[in-house]
């Protein structure tokens, strides 16, 4: 990969853990996706990729994020890993325009994180990784998804605007008799259904599922998600609901984990 409009070293020095250097929309898109959930994380280096695994306060979301070493213009790193505060992290990227190049390099003597946007050099202190809570493997435990829900992130989008307007969650339902896949939201005096038919739908496996969930882990998600990406829902019974999708051109992928609202 190359960028005509910068002039970036991205020879690492022996006493750097690592030298990165991404697109700015790319690492924006990145950080954005994780601080949806957490304002803080552990971020995870290995010579082939970066990975993030963060769970928010009350145990009720978690996000897994890899960004592949091909979506950097430069990728130098050995197996580390740092804690960073997204507040700040953020603000500082958000600086740069989106077609700019960011270096990032980590000094691991000072635990210093440098961030380098053409002239712009910032200075970013880091977290202690084991400070911050990672959630747990989820190859540990037996999920139940009976169902898969394939769809443009503007069904969702639509859904989850409409739902905010009448109730505080939102239930996601798959027919199996019906083929059909209802998003529904019951409040006060309003109710909401939006049915996707499997023809409507890029994919469908029509098995039973129903399950409920706040809007207040749904919508922060939901803003953070592109609206050109095609999503891909795992749906139990009362079970937590995985949303799956890819960004930077395939070589990102993130999932989210939102545990339900038992009904009783």
């Amino acid at each position: 990969m190359s960028n005509s409009h910068s002039e970036i070293d991205v020879s690492t020095g022996s006493n750097e853990a690592f030298r990165l250097v991404v697109s700015a929309d790319v690492l924006q898109r990145t950080v954005a996706l994780v601080h949806s959930l957490v304002d803080e994380c552990r971020i995870q280096f290995d010579a082939e990729a970066i990975r993030i695994s963060a769970v928010d306060p009350a145990l009720v979301a978690s996000v897994e994020l890899t960004v592949d070493r091909s979506a950097f213009e430069a990728y130098d790193a050995a197996d580390c890993c740092i804690g960073v505060d997204l507040e700040r992290f953020r603000d500082v990227v958000k600086m740069a325009n989106r077609d700019q190049l960011v270096a990032l390099t980590l000094d691991p003597a000072t635990r210093k994180l440098e961030i380098r946007i053409d002239e712009l050099s910032y200075t970013l202190a880091l977290l202690d990784p084991e400070s911050i809570r990672s959630p747990h493997d989820h190859s540990e435990f037996e999920l139940e998804f009976a169902g898969t829900v394939v769809t443009e992130a503007g069904e969702i989008d639509r859904a989850i605007r409409a739902a905010d307007m009448v109730s505080d969650h939102l239930t996601l339902r798959i027919d199996e008799d019906e083929e059909v896949f209802y998003m529904e939201a019951d409040g006060d005096t309003d109710e909401l259904s939006l049915e996707l038919s499997a023809s409507s739908l890029v994919e469908l496996t029509p098995n039973d599922a129903r399950s409920m969930f706040s809007i207040d882990y749904l919508e922060p998600i939901n803003r953070a998600t592109p609206s050109d990406v095609e999503l891909d829902l795992e749906i139990g019974t009362e079970a937590p609901v995985a949303v799956r999708y890819e960004f930077a051109d395939g070589a990102g992928d993130v999932e989210y984990l939102v545990s339900p609202r038992i009904t009783t």
